[in-house]
């Protein structure tokens, strides 16, 4: 079958699908609600008293768990989970790959009979034994040096996963070297928020606090997804391989008329919805919000707050879930940063808070902001993180798909500034010219309209050009990707914020040392971290070509603007001596993150290129050339007639075939082997030849879509892709 004939062929089996299915009727929350999970609801009914007791302190406060606590535990969490027809248990981790792994084993042993029996103790609970070598480690484990373990996280809570295949009971763990080294994105999360607890102790002991809790980082990711029907993705080899389109003329109708954000959800999407949600209600997984997003055919969940160590393994599960759910519903679940030009890609907003159950949340400010000293400390100490560390953060994001969104005008630029809102930028302008402000809340908002009750208006507007906004109570680091792993950025921000905090407690004790009062003090702190600092505040559009002068030019901040520039950062000295003196990386792990992602980088663009060649010469070279040679018989026949027909479309659909295929020798000549001094001379020859190459070849690709006859088009185009649901 030609490619022309099965891509009609995907969308006649799209269009007369028959009505969409209802699904089943929805149980009620109470009863679904994490019942897959063996939480600590689950544990007080399995457990004795004290083992109980323990593991309710560990969960709570990060305590060690006794071995023989994880014994009775592993008794009753194989009983719980036999229960539920399990048979096997799986040491789930979380490679630097941004999605899990697993390897299953089985509760059956046999004994001296013959006869079959279940076994599971703390010592199989607490550790497994992958291949650290096959995994992406940076060189910390090569195949002769193989050995890598995997160790239960008590604090992110143990569930069953159903499939199709059966259910497997999964522990969520840490991954490791048998040498020591993190080779996951879990050890350096609960690293990094360890460093953060220890250093916003110090700081609250100095603000006369004597009820301190252990604080934890929160975490609440918003994640947006494209859905397409499987009949168009299974016919694009591009959105299989690559997770976008490679090629593709626009549509004529893309997201102009805003017609699609916060629509009416298709009915077949809602169907999906609520299937994927409710197997995340199982889960304990608080999706709390879904709408459609702005381009058409992508969509939103949100989740409510959870701790971070927690969100983060819930974020990975999540992606996982929506892909086999969508699978099920004959959709392909798209989480590209950038999977089709010109219309908005997805981005993974992460909004990130700091608190405990004693202080609450230290990035609340209040009714008024400059009376809470604890909250503008807080917040000050993250704005001299995003001013110190900006690139790092720029780093932590960067990807190949990442590079097509940032900078664009959807999304944060790769320049990273911070956005506080009119109060809280008047408070923290005035604390450093050295006055005292007064709180002014946004006022009543008031229509006039009798059945319109009044609201209270928040104090500040939100700016969605900003890539790290203050939002009421948290701030929104929206420039994260749709596939990314929340780990790293939440590692990131807690460490840039342990290493503020360490700053303000050293800088705050010598004020009150010298005899000021705990206002004046934190006044004093506070202005001298504003007059080295402030510059990374703005709160204009960050899409503006004006901003992109001034940031660098009068600001000094950086424009990052692809994965190339971005990941040596990882080698700064500063980067490298920030995550040592923390504690959170040692500079063989930090290196070894480098080279894993500087690898991903290189990988990806490669099998891109590749496949830009192999599309163009396989697919698209052969469809124009038989709509050339139609056309050209078409001539000959008229011709043969005594008709005259104009030969100039032959002769431009002739040129631009000619030019791709040109682009195309050019890209195979340039993905020949070379030799790279460095790795950073291998990436920036990715970002800026292999690129331009591809760019280019496409560019003629989509003008041909325009010209051929509809019918000849090998590949579903972006109309039926986007809006045949």
């Amino acid at each position: 079958m030609s490619g022309n004939e099965i891509r009609l062929q995907a969308i006649n089996e799209v269009t007369n699908r028959g009505d969409v299915p209802t699904g089943s009727p929805p149980k009620p929350l109470s009863e679904i609600w994490a019942s897959d999970v063996f939480n600590l609801a689950t544990m007080e009914e399995a457990l004795s008293k004290s083992a109980f007791k323990a593991m309710k302190k560990t969960v709570q406060t990060g305590a060690p768990l006794d071995p023989s606590t994880a014994d009775v535990v592993a008794a009753a969490m194989k009983d719980w989970a036999l229960g539920k027809g399990v048979k096997f248990f799986s040491h789930i981790f979380y490679p630097m790959t941004n999605i899990t792994a697993e390897k299953h084993d089985g509760f059956i042993v046999t004994n001296a009979d013959g006869n079959a029996i279940t076994e599971f103790t703390g010592s199989l609970l607490i550790k497994g034994e992958p291949d650290g070598s096959s995994f992406p480690n940076g060189s910390l484990r090569m195949t002769a040096a193989a050995r890598g373990y995997t160790a239960w996280d008590p604090t992110s809570p143990v569930y069953v996963m159903n499939t199709q295949n059966g259910a497997t009971l999964m522990i969520p763990s840490v991954f490791m070297s048998w040498t020591g080294e993190a080779l996951d994105k879990k050890i350096p999360l609960l690293r990094s928020n360890a460093a953060m607890d220890k250093a916003a102790q110090k700081v609250l002991k100095l603000m006369g606090e004597t009820d301190i809790a252990p604080l934890n980082s929160s975490c609440g990711a918003e994640q947006e997804y494209f859905l397409i029907d499987s009949h168009f993705a299974n016919s694009r080899p591009d959105l299989l391989l690559a997770g976008r389109t490679l090629f593709g003329a626009p549509s004529p109708k893309g997201q102009e008329f805003d017609d699609h954000y916060f629509g009416a959800i298709p009915g077949r999407v809602q169907v999906f919805m609520q299937a994927f949600e409710d197997k995340l209600f199982k889960l304990g997984i608080p999706a709390k919000t879904h709408h459609n997003e702005v381009a058409p055919g992508q969509f939103e969940i949100a989740p409510y707050f959870e701790s971070a160590n927690v969100a983060a393994d819930h974020q990975q599960l999540m992606m996982t879930i929506m892909k086999s759910t969508a699978l099920e519903h004959g959709f392909v679940c798209l989480l590209h940063e950038k999977p089709f030009a010109g219309i908005n890609g997805s981005g993974k907003h992460v909004n990130w808070s700091i608190g405990n159950a004693t202080q609450g949340n230290l990035l609340d400010p209040g009714n008024t902001p400059h009376d809470n000293l604890n909250f503008l400390l807080f917040c000050g100490a993250v704005i001299r993180g995003v001013h110190l560390y900006g690139p790092l953060l720029r780093a932590v994001i960067a990807t190949a798909g990442n590079d097509h969104r940032l900078g664009a005008n959807e999304a944060p630029p790769a320049i990273l500034s911070v956005y506080l809102g009119d109060q809280l930028e008047g408070v923290f302008n005035d604390i450093k010219d050295g006055k005292v402000s007064v709180s002014n809340g946004g006022g009543m908002m008031d229509l006039g309209l009798a059945q319109i009750l009044p609201f209270n208006r928040d104090p500040g507007d939100r700016n969605r050009t900003s890539p790290f906004a203050f939002t009421g109570n948290r701030f929104e680091f929206r420039a994260v990707g749709s596939s990314q792993s929340v780990s790293g950025p939440l590692v990131a921000m807690n460490t840039i914020l342990a290493d503020s905090l360490e700053w303000i407690a050293e800088k705050l004790e010598a004020e009150l040392s010298s005899g000021k009062k705990q206002p004046a003090a934190v006044a004093a702190v506070l202005q001298e971290l504003m007059q080295e600092h402030g510059n990374v505040i703005f709160g204009g559009d960050g899409y503006s070509h004006e901003w992109h002068v001034a940031a660098v030019e009068k600001h000094g901040l950086k424009n990052i603007p692809t994965t190339a520039d971005a990941l040596p950062v990882l080698n700064d000295p500063s980067v490298i001596d920030l995550f040592k003196r923390t504690g959170v990386l040692s500079p063989v792990e930090l290196e070894s993150r480098y080279e894993v992602y500087a690898e991903q980088y290189i990988l990806s663009i490669g099998v891109e290129a590749k496949l830009v060649v192999e599309l163009a010469k396989t697919v698209l070279y052969p469809a124009t050339m038989s709509y050339v040679s139609s056309l050209a018989a078409t001539l000959n026949s008229a011709s043969a007639l005594g008709v005259e027909l104009e030969s100039t479309a032959v002769k431009k659909i002739a040129n631009e075939t000619n030019a791709m295929m040109s682009a195309v020798s050019s890209l195979e000549e340039a993905l020949v082997n070379h030799h790279f001094d460095s790795t950073e001379a291998h990436m920036k020859y990715c970002a800026g030849t292999l690129r331009e190459l591809m760019d280019r070849t496409r560019a003629h690709a989509d003008a041909l879509e325009t010209m051929v006859a509809d019918e000849c088009w090998p590949l579903p185009k972006y109309r039926e892709m986007l809006f045949i649901k």
